[in-house]
């Protein structure tokens, strides 16, 4: 596929229209500092579901730009090394695993955000180290004052950027935002300038407000406006990527350099090889069938259990068969039995007898569910 490879704003022309006015039919690769990503479609980082396990199933398939770890709480970092205990379970797997790899950080302080951040480049060797300013869960906004509370501080997020920018030189730092705090207190404007004047690689850019958690729709005209306020460094668009057509779809027509897929992906670890195949123009590979994924579904649960030991692994296990079976007939029946589960031969009985066994339904007969 050809593939473009212009400055950041060449998007405008004399009179300042924004590209999306225009269907791109060519998408260069996403450059983060000297990382360069192809195909620009990168994995979300999310808390309780991106560990090693499934970022394998997912990398099994390919197709994935760049993965990411869940999020890294950097204070909890430290305290559990102070402990002598190691480091925490999120960084499963991160030693050895295949490049490029981003982890996630979070807290509220410079200082610890960048005593983290250079670890991770230096010992640990990841190839993005990146902030997140965006989750809106009350125990990482409210309590900690960290996440997306720090949006109404564009100031302070630039000051933690800069910070952890110089730390971790010459890995790349990159920053994941949402729109605001409220609808009625937008600040991704005046972020995305902190971010980028203080050194920041990238910046990603979440179409909901805190308020909004993943109620509604993602707002990808917001989001195309965050383009404008950016000179350099490239924009990544996140929200509501929940089929292949439609990530290629915001690729073409939105201002944006790259895509981020985050929940879609839990139940369909194989959307980002669909993805690819259309970026290159070739037909889009089917869904595999309900049997192959009642295979893989069992194969991520022998990834789990390996790093976690039967009776944790069937635990942790639940929520991702929930995943596997959405949207699907027969998926509510499913999730009342594998909720349930502790023990691997309880887990393989409700697997081999409840999981679905019918293809997915449409996005027009699941529309016509979710109105009854």
């Amino acid at each position: 596929m050809l593939r473009t490879a212009t400055a950041k704003n060449s998007h405008l022309d004399g009179d300042s229209a924004p590209r999306s006015v225009a269907r791109r039919t060519q998408i260069a690769p996403l450059r983060i500092g000297g990382l360069v990503i192809d195909p620009p479609v990168l994995q979300a980082p999310m808390a309780g579901f991106t560990n090693y396990a499934f970022r394998q199933v997912v990398r099994e398939f390919g197709g994935v730009g760049l993965q990411a770890t869940e999020m890294v709480n950097a204070k909890g970092f430290l305290e559990i090394e102070a402990r002598g205990e190691g480091f925490p379970d999120r960084l499963w797997g991160v030693h050895d695993e295949a490049r490029p790899l981003a982890v996630q950080i979070w807290d509220n302080d410079p200082a610890t955000l960048a005593e983290v951040g250079a670890r991770l480049a230096q010992e640990f060797g990841v190839s993005v180290v990146d902030i997140n300013f965006g989750c809106p869960v009350k125990q990482v906004t409210e309590k900690a004052h960290s996440g997306s509370y720090l949006l109404k501080f564009p100031d302070r997020v630039g000051q933690i950027v800069e910070r952890v920018v110089q730390a971790c030189a010459p890995t790349p730092v990159t920053a994941k935002i949402r729109l605001g705090c409220t609808p009625d207190n937008i600040t991704s404007a005046e972020v995305a300038t902190a971010v980028e004047a203080a050194g920041g690689a990238a910046l990603t850019v979440h179409g909901r407000t805190a308020q909004d958690y993943f109620r509604g729709s993602a707002d990808w005209d917001q989001i195309a406006a965050v383009n404008e306020h950016l000179r350099t460094i490239p924009l990544v668009g996140n929200g509501d990527l929940d089929d292949p057509v439609k990530v290629v779809e915001r690729l073409t027509q939105y201002p944006v350099d790259g895509v981020m897929v985050a929940r879609a992906a839990l139940g369909k670890p194989w959307l980002f090889k669909q993805v690819a195949a259309l970026l290159r123009g070739e037909p889009m590979p089917s869904d595999p069938t309900p049997e192959e994924e009642r295979q893989l579904l069992e194969h991520h649960y022998r990834l789990v259990c390996r790093r976690f030991g039967a009776d944790k692994g069937t635990v942790l296990m639940r929520k991702y068969a929930c995943c596997y079976a959405q949207g699907r007939r027969g998926a509510r029946e499913f999730r009342t039995h594998v909720a349930r589960v502790t023990t691997p031969a309880e887990f393989h009985q409700v697997v081999a007898r409840y999981f679905p066994r019918v293809a997915r339904l449409t996005a027009d007969e699941a529309e016509a569910r979710s109105r009854n």
